[in-house]
């Protein structure tokens, strides 16, 4: 065969980077990854025997475990005995949700009903489900069986569960955004094994977990009992206790927690302010150290926070005449609305679209901040920005005070200046990312003749890229996504993914150095 000369070298470069070894051992990931998806064959029983009860359709659920299975199995017999370390940990948590979000569509597709018999709504359903989103695309609840309408519960309690493990024993060791600021019980920096770490510390939230969320069914479902929630029954009580603790939103009723009464909307709010509270704080406090999290500095800030935004949209509800709710109203809905967007749950008992500008934007600005670090919360989380506020006001500090060495402590710990910039940075990239979602939603929307303000652009793309769910306007919270264009709609759907998962890990295996350095 006649070959060309070269006279820059490329081809020979370009064969060159072709032959350097991969420093990446990915088997480990994906067999991590497969046994995750093996496991995930467990809760998708749960929905298997509703249908059965219910006399409704076996085979979505069916046709998930076997494909769950048969991917699973093949991903762990590639795993051999490679370790799983810094960098294979990067790919093992991208790919798990991604794999996840993508198998937890199958059972919409095959049962067929409503607008997510369609690919892409169906996998912004399981996306928004497995990142604790809670955006739906569903417009007619009532055309899906119970047991479809539990899965989506069900599988936003997984993506809760995973997390948690995921900040905890992960991001905290790989140092990423300054999740390992963290009150952790194994704050360190050695990921060389990463496996071990992983199993135990998921076996102590599991059990933690799945006793909050034991507590929120019960609770709810005794006020069934004794009369003052007639709507509680075992099967709703068990959807909004999955969704409530894992701070994600979803509701099997299109009304959300408002379909039901005061008393069991009150019930909710503690639920998910524990949801978003650090979990090893949780922990401590279970095995008698009640005064942990009154020493930890984040949890008197999130304390804070919540406190002051729920008298603030109390105020403004108070005297905005256009809201007639008697006082009892005005302060719960206050209350849950505030703790339900700041823990980036997303339920909702009213539709705050007629409450004052003041107000939305007091909620829209909530989106922003999210609950602690090491808790089911989504978003940019308080942890980070304390940081950023503190080294604010050392900015201002050493600008009158030159010479002044000043570090930043949080709760008496003085944070590492490269912590801080790392902080600094996933802040800053968070807000860039989020204002280029806001202008393509904007475009697209005009493309498609879509009706859609600035301001419901920006509070779709927050709602979906900071994991919190309801925006303002066609997506508010009785309203639906299903109006954007499958453009918009596949965009959301990979931010709703980058964004649960801390978006470095995606970005990570983005840079060739990841593979090949």
């Amino acid at each position: 065969m006649l070959s060309l000369p070269d006279p820059t070298g490329i081809a020979d470069r370009i064969d060159r980077w072709r032959r350097r070894p991969v420093r990446v051992r990915w088997r480990a990931s994906l067999g991590l990854v497969g046994s995750i998806l093996v496991w995930l064959a467990v809760p998708l029983s749960f929905p298997l025997v509703l249908a059965g009860y219910y006399d409704e359709p076996l085979l979505p659920f069916l046709v998930t475990i076997a494909v769950t299975l048969g991917i699973g199995r093949w991903l762990e017999r590639l795993s051999g005995d490679a370790d799983l370390g810094g960098r294979e940990a990067f790919l093992m948590v991208a790919l798990a949700w991604l794999f996840v979000g993508v198998i937890g569509a199958i059972p919409f597709l095959v049962a067929g009903e409503g607008v997510v018999s369609h690919p892409i709504d169906a996998l912004f359903e399981s996306m928004s489900g497995i990142t604790t989103t809670g955006a739906t695309v569903l417009v007619d609840f009532s055309v899906h069986g119970r047991s479809i309408l539990m899965w989506r519960q069900v599988i936003q309690w997984l993506g809760g569960l995973g997390v948690l493990v995921l900040a905890i024993s992960v991001l905290s060791q790989l140092s990423i955004g300054g999740t390992q600021l963290m009150e952790t019980e194994t704050q360190t920096r050695d990921v060389h094994k990463l496996s071990p770490h992983i199993e135990e510390t998921a076996r102590m939230l599991w059990s933690l977990y799945a006793g909050i969320t034991l507590t929120c069914a019960g609770a709810l479902y005794v006020l069934h009992l004794i009369g003052v929630a007639p709507g509680m029954t075992p099967f709703n009580a068990i959807a909004h206790a999955l969704t409530a603790v894992a701070t994600a939103g979803f509701s099997p009723d299109p009304g959300s927690v408002g379909a039901f009464s005061r008393a069991a909307q009150w019930t909710i709010v503690p639920f998910m302010f524990i949801g978003a509270t650090n979990f090893i704080l949780i922990y401590y406090f279970v095995r008698g150290d009640w005064l942990r999290p009154v020493r930890n500095e984040e949890f008197r800030y999130y304390v804070g926070v919540v406190v002051g935004a729920v008298i603030l949209v109390a105020l403004l509800l108070l005297t905005d005449p256009g809201v007639s709710f008697p006082l009892e109203a005005k302060l719960r809905h206050a209350t849950f609305q505030v703790v339900s967007i700041l823990t980036t749950t997303g339920f909702a008992t009213v539709d705050f679209n007629g409450w004052s500008p003041a107000a939305k934007h007091v909620l829209f600005l909530l989106m922003f901040l999210g609950g602690m670090a090491g808790s089911t919360t989504c978003s940019i989380k308080l942890l980070r920005w304390i940081i950023v506020l503190k080294g604010f006001r050392r900015d201002l500090f050493t600008a009158v005070h030159p010479d002044a060495i000043r570090p930043i402590r949080l709760s008496g710990t003085v944070v590492e200046e490269e912590t801080v910039r790392d902080v600094y940075a996933y802040t800053l990239v968070s807000v860039v990312i989020f204002f280029a979602l806001t202008a393509f939603i904007a475009v697209d929307a005009a493309r498609t003749g879509l009706v859609l303000s600035e301001f419901e652009a920006m509070s779709a793309a927050a709602a979906t890229f900071f994991n919190i769910g309801p925006a303002f306007g066609i997506a508010g919270p009785f309203g639906s996504y299903h109006p954007f264009s499958n453009a918009t709609k596949l965009a959301m759907i990979v931010l709703m993914w980058v964004g649960r998962i801390e978006i470095i890990p995606v970005f990570v295996l983005l840079t060739p150095g990841y593979w090949r350095s």
